[in-house]
């Protein structure tokens, strides 16, 4: 995952489409751990978290704004 600083100097717009692309990734995922072709099942709790520390920097860029 990209660290801090990198999320905190996107826009709103790339910060959703970060996710849009973070959601796609834990959907195939999950689809390769039904399947039993996930070896690494820690990705999984990564980008779980990788999606929360997006979703975080979307809710406060919106709070500045607001």
């Amino acid at each position: 995952m990209k660290k801090v600083e990198d999320l905190k100097g996107k826009s709103v717009d790339e910060l959703k489409k970060t996710l849009l692309e973070k959601r796609k990734e834990q959907f195939n995922l999950r689809f390769k751990k039904t399947s039993q072709e996930l070896e690494n099942t820690s990705q999984l709790r990564n980008i779980r978290r990788d999606i929360a520390r997006i979703k975080t920097f979307i809710n406060q860029q919106s709070e500045k704004t607001a």
